[in-house]
């Protein structure tokens, strides 16, 4: 597994970010930052950890491709890894939302298993029947 850091774009758009932004965060310029996210050059140690900060994650995320979805033909998915807010609350990716037909104001049930994790199922939209 290389070194990669084609989600550092992602991260800044998801974030709301410009270039200009990153730049001026991290002391750089922002032709640096527009290097980075097209695999150009690679940020120094320092500028990674400043980033895995700013983004709410880690270094290892940053260099692997560990986030990235993966799918098989029976139906099973990885959609990457979402961090949990100070709210308790997660952004599920958008592939995932289109896959399992998720909106906005849908109610999805959480269930749990002390030894296997946790599991989500969306059950639809609730509807007022006043």
């Amino acid at each position: 597994m290389g070194i990669q850091f084609s989600k550092l774009k992602i991260y800044r758009k998801q974030y709301g970010f410009t270039q200009e932004d990153i730049a001026g965060k991290l002391g750089v310029s922002r032709q640096a930052v527009a290097k980075w996210e097209k695999g150009e050059s690679l940020p120094d140690i320092e500028s990674c950890i400043k980033l895995a900060d700013l983004y709410e994650t880690t270094v290892d995320m940053l260099l692997r491709d560990i986030g990235k979805e993966e799918h098989s033909k029976d139906g099973k998915h990885v959609f990457g890894i979402c961090k949990l807010n100070e709210k308790g609350q997660i952004t599920l990716p958008a592939e995932c939302r289109k896959i399992f037909n998720i909106n906005a104001g849908d109610a999805i049930i959480v269930l749990g298993d002390e030894e296997k994790g946790i599991a989500l199922i969306n059950a639809g939209s609730i509807k007022d029947k006043t």
